[in-house]
């Protein structure tokens, strides 16, 4: 049966159908899609295969609750959002397990981003109360300007598969805190996550129409993503996922010169120095590259270690990582899932091919593994001898390989790790005269930042 291998404590939150205008909504021609447990390639249930028909409803039901909405008071809408913090956090073991199976990463994880979710929630739910004008200086003695914050319209969040709780409520929770109406449409890979919190956020008391999901498969992302960032009703677009994604919707956008926020592809650096420790420097590369199996935009895709410490490090690093329990998310002790599908397994083995080809040394990993639950996993990798005329250099990877770069002077590795076009950063940053320098500082002594 549909959604029969799904075990939750709230049995409602499983949701197979879309979420638009307050209704449980299918497609109107009734097709659906199927959802799967990436780490066994199992069915887990089907959902509508919505498109650009219903991703219009849902913008019409946004635009005919934007009025009411807007219209309650900052105290009123403060609280339904709190009160939608506090039901994630009471069936966030739920929440997890659905992130889990769909999303694939280990339940500890999930858990952990049930809670990051519901911070967003409980944050913009106080400062919807705090949504202060501003009165400017006037020209003439006789007038006043003041600046008044009014909720900007109907706002299309599209949103990633790798943080399907957490990116949706980093979006919706400021949109609805500022009396704005919302139409998600959640990754194809990730839908049920976001079904969950729209029942959730119905029982909290956001009214119908304010919140809509709208799921479709990847063949309908071009037409669902053409309304939303061509509509004239939409006022504000947001994003996140892949660069040459996120340059197609600014462009579609500007047609109605919408609002638009892009958070888009990573090449984040890693900088370890010789007076580090060691072996701090290895838990926190632990903690930045093999996070969600390495499927996170602020991974860190380049390791950079100065030389006098490079074999010392790589050492202790491919030790560490040798020993990561790999499997699937419910499994007890399993630090690393799967990656999302066959074709993330396929990047990533090409990265690490493309390496090997030009010099690289697998310390550790470096295959995909055929798993005995099936699914698509791949060995958490260690490389080393890495170099910038490497696909990984300069791609984002998006998986568990830690490839270590050589360098021999502080002005070096700035250089390089500043040498990409797209990159989320780490910890601290310092500017100056020449440049923004952005890395991980992990010392034995305190340094003073210029």
């Amino acid at each position: 049966a549909n959604g029969a291998r799904i075990s939750l404590s709230d049995p409602a939150l499983l949701r197979a159908t879309g979420y638009i205008n307050g209704a449980w909504t299918s497609a109107k021609d009734e097709s659906e899609f199927a959802v799967t447990d990436p780490a066994t390639g199992e069915h887990l249930i089907s959902v509508p295969a919505m498109g650009a028909a219903e991703t219009a409803d849902a913008i019409e039901a946004a635009s005919a609750a934007l009025l009411g909405w807007k219209g309650r008071s900052c105290k009123d809408r403060s609280s339904v959002l709190k009160n939608w913090a506090g039901l994630m956090l009471e069936h966030q073991e739920d929440l997890a397990t659905l992130i889990t199976l769909e999303c694939g990463k280990p339940l500890t994880e999930a858990r952990g981003e049930v809670a990051y979710a519901a911070s967003f929630v409980e944050f913009y739910g106080e400062e919807a109360k705090r949504m202060y004008g501003q009165v400017l200086p006037a020209p003439l003695n006789d007038r006043k300007l003041l600046a008044v914050k009014e909720p900007i319209g109907v706002c299309a969040l599209i949103t990633p598969w790798n943080f399907p709780a957490a990116m949706i409520t980093r979006k919706a929770a400021p949109a609805l805190a500022a009396g704005c109406t919302t139409v998600i449409k959640p990754a194809e890979d990730t839908p049920l996550t976001a079904l969950a919190m729209a029942e959730l956020a119905e029982r909290a008391g956001v009214p119908a129409g304010v919140m809509n999901v709208v799921t479709a498969p990847k063949e309908h992302a071009i037409q669902v993503g053409l309304e939303l960032s061509t509509n004239p009703i939409v006022k504000k677009l947001s994003f996140t996922g892949s660069t040459p994604v996120g340059k197609l919707l600014m462009k579609q956008a500007a047609g109605t010169v919408k609002k638009v926020s892009l958070e888009l592809g990573g090449n984040a650096p890693f900088l370890v120095f010789e007076d580090a420790d060691l072996d701090a420097a290895v838990q926190g590369l632990l903690a930045s590259k093999f996070r969600n199996t390495g499927q996170t935009c602020v991974c860190t895709n380049r390791v950079y270690v100065q030389s006098k410490v490079y074999r010392e490090f790589s050492t202790k690093l491919a030790d560490k990582v040798k020993h990561m329990k790999v499997g699937h998310g419910l499994e007890e002790g399993v630090v690393q899932g799967p990656l999302i599908n066959s074709a993330a397994v396929q990047k990533v083995q090409a990265h690490v091919e493309d390496a090997v080809s030009k010099g690289a040394t697998v310390m550790t990993g470096g295959n995909a593994i055929r798993h005995d639950s099936g699914g698509s996993f791949f060995e958490p990798t260690v490389m080393t001898g890495a170099t910038e005329s490497m696909d990984l250099a300069s791609l984002e990877t998006f998986g568990p390989v830690a490839a270590l770069f050589e360098f021999e002077t502080e002005a070096q590795a700035v250089e390089a790790a500043n040498n990409t076009a797209v990159s989320y950063t780490h910890l601290r940053a310092h500017e100056t005269p020449e440049h923004l320098v952005c890395r991980l500082l992990l010392e034995k002594k305190k340094k003073t930042l210029r």
